[in-house]
């Protein structure tokens, strides 16, 4: 079951859900929105190789916003850190922000109970669009479980920032 905002709340101040900073503005019937860092990445290569590190290159957003090209990925992170030991978090764009043509999530809005960090995003406009550090961008949801649980225990624990894939440790 979802959990609704209200409980969202009471979860967060009893400390079974994190999300800091937390703003109570940002609370929403089901979910909670999360804000953007001002840091992104970009794959500074054509031709990504799921089998080893590809390079990147950092962008930092400036305070009157960065044009983000269209059809182009662009790795960001949300300014919270974001998780939870007791549910599972879901994710996906605020329904503004959508409209606007940009996905923040391809194919990964799942996160796993236990992880604990700053959420990367996996930017995707459609057409030119200028975004802006602290922009309301996305919605957090958590789900209760049923059955026994497994923390997440993985290499993305803890993230501080946008985190590039790390799917070639899996070929070594």
């Amino acid at each position: 079951m979802i959990l609704s905002g209200n409980q969202i709340t009471l979860e967060q101040r009893a400390g079974r859900i994190v999300i800091d900073p937390f703003d109570e503005t940002a609370v929403n019937p089901n979910s909670y929105n999360f804000t953007l860092s001002d840091r992104l990445v970009i794959y500074a290569d054509d031709v990504l190789d799921a089998s080893r590190e590809n390079r990147t290159e950092e962008l930092r957003i400036p305070a009157d916003g960065l044009r983000l090209q269209a059809n182009r990925l662009y790795l960001a992170a949300t300014r919270e850190v974001m998780g939870s030991e007791h549910f599972v978090p879901t994710f996906a764009a605020r329904s503004s922000v959508a409209r606007l043509g940009l996905f923040i999530n391809l194919s990964a809005p799942l996160g796993d109970i236990g992880f604990i960090g700053r959420w990367t995003l996996q930017l995707y406009p459609t057409h030119d669009v200028i975004v802006y550090e602290g922009m309301q961008i996305g919605q957090m949801m958590w789900w209760r479980t049923i059955g026994d649980i497994s923390l997440y225990d993985g290499k993305y624990q803890h993230a501080t920032g946008p985190r590039s894939s790390m799917l070639y440790r899996s070929f070594q």
